[in-house]
């Protein structure tokens, strides 16, 4: 029987090291506070029984407990008086190997549930801590499923998307989360693109120099906070219904029935292990582009039925872009040639006029332009983006995860498709594909420099930050900022690539703008991009994939791929359950009618 609503809190507190019964003792007084408030679930920060920065095994070996052991067993005493389940972060050993872990448990009436180890270790960790060994399960309990993260863990898409596909209704994220304002914008993207909750316990303070962030808080499926407790002590409250995080449903559209899990087979390899400027030109085969400094910017318009119409705007923003700012790539939003009422009324062959007019325009000016278009092929449609530039025509890409409105008229693609462009290796998604964490990671793991992302967004994908009292360094910033968070900005920092977001702006159909060129580090500040807001505009910015002169390794973010390096792959196999049953550009890309065909 599906789980009633129930009433869950997120507990915010800032532990003393080296002072152990000080921080249970606080801690079981605040679960308590919060279960007679109603709370079914309390959890509690990362490592909240002892503090975190632990210099070295010595340091920390005081401290750790094996699971279960005595701090576990206090909480569990408490948990069946009150009759609540509660998950706690501390630093656990294992008897049989002697080696430790940070760890979060969950505890409930009947006593431990389960463990998550830390799988994927922040700076300080692996100084103690082994990497966790215990996968990313989800724990069925008699209130919901229950997955649980850890901090760094959460910076990798496959960590949360991997609780989700194990069914997870909350993802109790415990943190000692630093140097950004909160609520951190991955903590809303992984609750929003995986439809689920997020309860992020984080703590706050000074430790050992380090300022940490607070800002706990609940996340509904849609991304939107429920509660925080910004600073200090605290505790906050918000409702989970298993029943809304179970239909996975991400800007309107049933994400994880459109899965494509046969183009995610790269999911499981590694390919930044190695020097990327070996690795891409091994056995003399796809060598990287020269590094450069390029001029990327991204056009917002309306589009119209009206194909000539739409082509001249594109060559005059195109044309713009290039004189204002000396644009060398310039992306356009998702069908921005044929207009978003009824493309396929509109539809283009690839080697037909209008492609061909871009191409002529793009040799004519040196330019190299990203544009959506619907293409036709023969009896077949496709939602799709175009590259053009001096060589000529250099690929088309097919929308690989169509959305509802697509499935009426358009066939999915079934490849990635990476062009060697001299401003870089490019990959190309269009709209809906990047709601798709998975779509993102396999263009960066295929080593692209930029992403180029044709849209026509109708949903809410940003969100604003009111300002936090937590005191950070300059330049994180903690003031109002109307953008803290944009799902595609996390597109491009959890990939280490550069992401412009072309999308369109239409209130006809509700595509809202808010395109924008996002950089490559997330926590770089000032933060490297450029927006453009609710009207038609451009934004530009400099890309750099260039080393430091002499050095035979990368030197730049972009081809050094820090994030996308210290993935552990090992762990991510059910990413891919099911590849083998699909059939790529069959069923579940055909569109509606067609699709019945096959039922």
């Amino acid at each position: 029987m599906l789980p009633q609503a129930f009433k869950a809190a997120a507990v915010q507190f800032e532990p003393t090291m080296f002072d152990k019964e000080r921080n249970v003792t606080r801690l079981l007084a605040m679960v308590e506070e919060a279960a007679k408030a109603g709370a079914a679930l309390v959890v509690t920060p990362e490592m909240g029984i002892t503090g975190y920065c632990w210099y070295d095994r010595d340091e920390v070996a005081p401290f750790v407990e094996p699971v279960p052991g005595p701090t576990t067993d206090r909480f569990a005493a408490l948990a069946g008086r009150v009759g609540c389940h509660v998950v706690i972060g501390m630093p656990e050993v294992d008897p049989a190997t002697g080696l430790y872990y940070n760890s979060a448990v969950l505890i409930g009436p009947e006593g431990v549930v389960g463990v998550h180890r830390k799988t994927h270790p922040y700076i300080s960790e692996p100084k103690w801590a082994a990497s966790g060994d215990l996968g990313h399960a989800v724990f069925d309990t008699p209130i919901g499923r229950i997955a649980m993260l850890i901090c760094m863990d959460i910076h990798f898409i496959e960590t949360a998307r991997l609780a989700a596909l194990g069914g997870a209704d909350v993802i109790c994220h415990i943190s000692n989360w630093l140097a950004e304002r909160t609520p951190a914008p991955y903590w809303i993207s992984r609750a929003m693109e995986n439809g689920c909750y997020l309860i992020e316990s984080n703590r706050w303070g000074l430790e050992r120099t380090v300022q940490f962030s607070g800002g706990s808080c609940i996340i509904d499926p849609d991304g939107s906070i429920a509660a925080v407790v910004d600073s200090g002590d605290g505790i906050c409250y918000g409702t989970v219904d298993p029943a809304r995080a179970r239909r996975r449903e991400v800007l309107g559209e049933s994400v994880f029935a459109q899965r494509r899990p046969e183009l995610y087979m790269n999911l499981l390899t590694n390919t930044f292990l190695w020097n990327p400027a070996d690795f891409f030109t091994l056995y003399g085969h796809d060598p990287l582009p020269a590094g450069r400094r390029s001029v990327v910017s991204v056009a917002q318009f309306t589009s119209s039925a009206d194909v000539d119409a739409n082509l001249l705007r594109i060559e005059q923003l195109a044309a713009e872009a290039q004189a204002r700012d000396g644009a060398e790539l310039v992306v356009f939003p998702e069908l921005a040639i044929c207009g978003l009422q009824d493309p396929r009324r509109q539809a283009q062959s690839a080697d037909g006029p209008a492609i061909g007019r871009l191409v002529r325009f793009a040799m004519a000016r040196g330019l190299y332009l990203v544009v959506g278009f619907a293409e036709r092929d023969g009896d077949a449609f496709h939602n799709a983006a175009v590259l053009v530039g001096p060589e000529g025509l250099i690929g088309v890409y097919r929308k690989t995860h169509l959305a509802t409105a697509d499935r009426v008229w358009a066939v999915a693609g079934s490849a990635w498709k990476i062009f060697d462009t001299r401003i870089g290796r490019i990959g190309v998604l269009i709209g809906h594909d990047a709601s798709f964490p998975e779509a993102g990671r396999s263009l960066a793991l295929l080593g692209c420099d930029l992403i180029a992302c044709p849209a026509a967004q109708r949903a809410c994908f940003t969100g604003a930050h009111a300002g936090t009292a937590v005191r950070q360094n300059y330049p994180i910033p903690t003031g109002a900022d109307p953008m803290h968070w944009h799902l595609y900005r996390a597109r491009g920092g959890e990939n280490n690539a550069y992401f412009a977001f072309a999308n369109a702006v239409d209130p006809a159909t509700g595509a809202g703008g808010a395109s924008g060129i996002f950089g490559p580090d997330t926590f770089s500040f000032p933060r490297t991009e450029k927006l453009v807001w609710a009207d038609e505009g451009i934004a530009s910015l400099t890309i750099d994939t260039t080393a430091i002169a002499g050095s035979p390794y990368p030197t730049n973010v972009v081809r050094r791929k820090d994030i996308v390096l210290m993935r552990l792959p090992h762990h991510y196999k059910a990413l891919i359950a099911g590849a083998l049953g699909s059939i790529p550009g069959e069923t579940a890309g055909r569109p509606a009618t067609e699709a019945a065909t096959f039922a």
